[in-house]
């Protein structure tokens, strides 16, 4: 009797347990509790850095002459296709995103030159459709050798696509990047690299991490960093300062107080930044033309990151803002330079 309990007992417990994810990852967090820190307004015309958030770590960048643009993901194919099947650029969701981020393509003599586009690692919520936002804009493609290779598997011709150096200024326009080493959050996900051509559709795990970067970028006299993921170098930032940090919190939440510490103390402490807006937060396993969603429990605990921040924020007197989606920002507004 007791073994025909068990033989029942223990596919039931697993049908619940399947059950129970199965309803998280379609019932995520709302936004209710943080819609007073959502960044209050549009930035006026005459804003001389415009800062975009386009969903997960894609960010723009615009002064009126030129423009740049991490990751430029667009495609955000849903979770079944990215768990079960293979994922591969989509082209029609790709041209609308840069539309409707007023990104003119490729001889346009209409609006700011997009200069590069930059990958901040490479997994495929972040590289996998910066080959073709590149080729339709002319921008260079500039990352790590993991990054190459999925331009080089989508067939962007070599003189578009640049490897990265760490610590080393590139100059466009007016603006100054520097990349500094970083690391993806510690998952499943973390390490790995790309070692030959990347042509899709491929699976996802396909997307190996590659090198990961924090970007920092100064525009006389502003400075902004952004971290597409919640892990960190240990003192690669040292030296650095920021006034602004676009902080990704991607899985941040279920890690340990220890390292949410540490990740804040790496990131935002150590540049002396004043003002905190996290990304790389929102679903992207639904369509940007949707509402942003935080993503669901159990990959992600979006309250926890945010009280967190919020924590951190009042006890250092450093400003916490949530990016509104798609809208032109001066992140820099009410801060003495």
């Amino acid at each position: 009797m007791r073994t025909r309990q068990l033989a029942w007992l223990i596919p039931a417990t697993v049908l619940a347990a399947v059950a129970a994810v199965a309803w998280q990852l379609n019932h995520p967090p709302g936004l209710h509790t943080v819609d007073r820190l959502f960044w209050p307004t549009t930035a006026p015309p005459n804003t001389p850095v415009k800062v975009s958030f386009l969903g997960v770590a894609t960010v723009l960048l615009d002064d009126g002459e030129t423009a740049l643009l991490t990751d430029g993901f667009f495609s955000r194919p849903d979770k079944m296709t990215v768990f079960l099947g293979k994922v591969a650029p989509d082209v029609q969701a790709i041209a609308q995103g840069l539309q409707r981020a007023h990104i003119a393509p490729a001889g346009s003599r209409e609006g700011s030159t997009l200069a590069a586009v930059i990958p901040l690692h490479s997994h495929y919520d972040h590289a996998m459709d910066a080959p073709e936002v590149a080729r339709r804009t002319g921008a260079l493609l500039l990352g790590s050798s993991s990054t190459l290779m999925v331009g080089k598997g989508w067939g962007l011709e070599a003189h578009q696509m640049q490897l990265a150096q760490l610590r080393r200024p590139y100059h466009f326009g007016r603006f100054t990047v520097t990349l500094y080493p970083a690391q993806h959050t510690p998952t499943g996900f973390t390490g790995g690299v790309i070692d030959q051509p990347l042509v899709p559709p491929a699976r996802a795990t396909a997307y190996q991490e590659g090198q990961s970067y924090a970007m920092h970028i100064t525009h006389e006299g502003r400075t902004l960093l952004i971290t597409s993921t919640a892990g960190f170098v240990p003192n690669a930032l040292q030296g650095v300062k920021a006034d602004v940090v676009l902080l990704g919190i991607g899985a941040l939440g279920p890690r340990s107080e220890e390292h949410k510490e540490a990740y804040w103390n790496e990131t935002v402490a150590m540049v002396g930044a004043r003002r905190v807006t996290p990304i790389h937060w929102d679903d992207f396993w639904i369509p940007s033309t949707l509402p942003m969603q935080p993503l669901p429990p159990p990959l992600d605990d979006f309250e926890s990151s945010m009280a967190f921040l919020q924590r951190q924020g009042a006890a250092q007197g450093v400003d916490v803002r949530i990016p509104a989606a798609w809208t032109p920002m001066d992140v820099w507004d009410g801060l003495k330079r």
